[in-house]
């Protein structure tokens, strides 16, 4: 049986630059082969950065690391946005007389595979196995994630790093995934970045703590008290937050209150012979609040994005939102004034530079970035909402 080829890892007094948007600093800490470590923290707290340090990401500008293998698996939101990133950028070469398809999953998992076999195998595990010709820009959010993780699990790799590994797969898959990752724990060491500790697999080993930029805690998971007091200080509420208060001139139209909020009569979605949405009828009415559930590229998103007016087949199905039907003339902006939306794809496929406050801001336009001119009212708004997320993490 194969047995964990990693030497002690040593981070000593390190200081680590990320482009000049985030520092880690003085960071003291050894992992040994046999430790498998989760890294908490807060919302921007360096919990990301310091599992980058270790697959050798970031300028090292104080400090010495040793020990970091040269085969690293590492699956982040970042990776993952970087791989999407230039999976688009085939599609802006305007001087090509073709259109770019994009790279095929089977490419994407294959190509340069250190184990095709067991590649192989995780591909039928993850249920992937129809979409290997399929382009990889054409997966849902869970579908790309299936790929990452297959790819470094697949690369046989010294170290594995898993940065929220367990974020966007369907029930199923994260159980398989638990169990893949519990099967390979005597000859693969593993680093979890994770927010909850409700899904901290049983054989970690240790707990590192980040808490703005810097490494304050390192604990054994054996030290019972140690670990329920990190439990106690992750899941601490605060009471005394308070909402911003909206704009007042930015009130939205009055809806007629006998009127659904939203009405999908017989939606479907079809591309080709492949239908994705087949005759849905769904009506959300006020008050309600509702959970769409379903395994990763089952149409969740498709469903959403007809609501939102973002998908081409809205207009080719009957759909009432928000007082208007499809297809009658409105325009998306008065459809998207009704909808606050947040998700995956708006952040990977947003590829202009803009500030954090900015985006708050440009909610009270219904876009994603500036591109008019703000009040100061909005401007003092945006500022209480980020005071109030700074506010929280120095809380925590």
């Amino acid at each position: 049986m194969d047995s964990i080829r990693l030497d002690n890892i040593l981070l000593n007094k390190v200081t680590v630059n990320f482009d000049d948007r985030f520092t880690l600093s003085e960071i003291d800490w050894t992992i040994e082969p046999n430790q498998h470590w989760v890294i908490t923290g807060t919302n921007g707290s360096g919990k990301s950065a310091l599992a980058a340090v270790l697959a050798g990401v970031g300028d090292i500008e104080n400090g010495t690391v040793t020990g970091l293998p040269k085969n690293v698996g590492l699956v982040s939101f970042e990776a993952q946005a970087e791989l999407i990133a230039k999976e688009l950028k085939k599609d802006d070469a305007d001087i090509m007389d073709v259109i770019s398809l994009g790279t095929p999953v089977r490419e994407m998992i294959f190509d340069q595979c250190a184990d095709p076999n067991l590649a192989a195998k995780l591909v039928e595990k993850f249920g992937i196995y129809p979409l290997l010709d399929r382009a990889f820009r054409k997966l849902s959010t869970g579908e790309t994630r299936k790929v990452m993780l297959i790819r470094a699990l697949s690369s046989k790799p010294d170290l594995l790093i898993l940065d929220e590994p367990f974020d966007g797969l369907d029930v199923d898959t994260l159980a398989m995934l638990q169990t893949h990752l519990a099967s390979i724990i005597d000859t693969t060491p593993m680093i979890l970045v994770l927010n909850r500790f409700d899904e901290m697999p049983t054989f970690i080993t240790h707990v590192a703590y980040v808490d703005k930029g810097k490494l304050t805690l390192t604990i054994d998971k054996k030290d019972e008290s140690a670990f329920n007091e990190l439990y106690q200080l992750l899941h601490l509420k605060t009471t005394d937050l308070q909402v911003p208060e909206a704009d007042p001139a930015n009130t939205l139209p009055v809806l007629d209150p006998s009127q659904p909020l939203v009405r999908l009569k017989q939606a479907t979605i079809k591309y080709g012979d492949t239908i994705i949405v087949d005759k849905l009828d769904w009506t959300i009415e006020r008050g309600q609040h509702w959970q769409l559930s379903g395994p990763n590229g089952s149409g969740k998103t498709c469903v959403l994005s007809l609501i939102t007016g973002d998908h081409p087949q809205c207009y080719t199905n009957d759909i009432f939102v928000f007082g208007f039907q499809r297809g009658n003339g409105e325009s998306i902006w008065q459809i998207k004034q009704f909808i606050g939306y947040v998700s995956t794809s708006l952040q990977w496929e947003y590829r202009v530079s803009t500030s954090c406050k900015n985006v708050i801001i440009s909610g009270f336009y219904d876009s994603i970035g500036m591109y008019s001119k703000s009040t100061d009212n909005q401007k003092k708004i945006a500022d209480q909402w980020l005071a109030m997320g700074i506010s929280r993490q120095h809380q925590l």
